[in-house]
């Protein structure tokens, strides 16, 4: 098979006409199927590695936000004189990261021992009054919506009440870690494409 470098003397020792019906020739190969075929691939290949970097900027995220460590979670329905009871979050924090914090993103879930399915499973965040420094704690009382999931939660007294960081933002307001990762269209987005076109 001829070389590049070959090939570019041939076209350059060609008379200009035999030239331009050589490269008409060339072009009629080029079906605009073929030219579409290359587009939808090229699309899928960047759409590929743009889940695939999420989801390894998920995984790192998780490796910084053990860091933050949460030493105490507590959930109650605090009775109130009138009305329905207030639902209450208290948590102990301790900022092991090595940046400043101003919010933080969490995961509570209510469920009993030796049971597979929690009681509830869900997302709040704290928006943090003066930002959480390197190496500082703190000690938080939260109180969700009572219209909310958290409101309207009945589990049993032996339920515990754990939580999990997923994502930190810096001073600016910008995400420093993020765990949230792919979500189930994404997760399912990738599966196909890379059945379909590999990476």
């Amino acid at each position: 098979m001829p070389s590049l470098v070959v090939f570019r003397h041939i076209l350059r020792g060609m008379p200009k006409q035999r030239l331009n019906v050589f490269l008409l020739k060339t072009l009629l190969l080029i079906k605009p199927g073929t030219q579409r075929a290359q587009r939808e691939r090229a699309q899928a290949e960047s759409e590929i590695r743009e889940l695939l970097a999420k989801q390894a900027g998920a995984a790192e995220a998780r490796r910084q936000l053990e860091q933050f460590q949460i030493t105490r979670s507590r959930f109650f329905q605090e009775p109130q004189r009138f009305g329905r009871p207030e639902p209450i979050i208290e948590l102990d924090v301790v900022n092991g990261t090595q940046a400043a914090i101003s919010r933080a993103y969490f995961r509570g879930t209510i469920a009993s021992p030796g049971r597979q399915v929690p009681w509830l499973s869900e997302s709040f965040n704290y928006s943090i009054r003066g930002g959480l420094e390197p190496g500082e704690s703190a000690s938080w009382r939260l109180s969700p919506n009572m219209f909310s999931a958290w409101g309207n939660v009945s589990a049993p007294d032996d339920a515990l009440f754990t939580v999990e960081v997923y994502r930190l933002d810096g001073p600016d307001g910008e995400a420093l870690y993020d765990a949230t990762g792919l979500d189930d269209f994404e997760r399912s987005r990738l599966k196909t494409l890379q059945e379909r076109f590999g990476g």
